[in-house]
């Protein structure tokens, strides 16, 4: 006894799990302050100096 009929509706799940993660993934990645990182990014150039 098989889990999925055939290898294509195992490859269908498949993707769309990725698919979803990666629709995640870009939703919780917007949110991200890029000015934090240019701070960070000015004070560490100012050490190196």
């Amino acid at each position: 006894m098989r889990i999925f009929p055939n290898t294509e509706s195992c490859l269908r799940l498949v993707r769309a799990l990725a698919v979803e993660t990666h629709e995640n993934w870009m939703e919780a990645n917007r949110y991200i302050n890029m000015d934090d990182l240019r701070e960070h990014k000015k004070l560490a150039l100012r050490q190196a100096a």
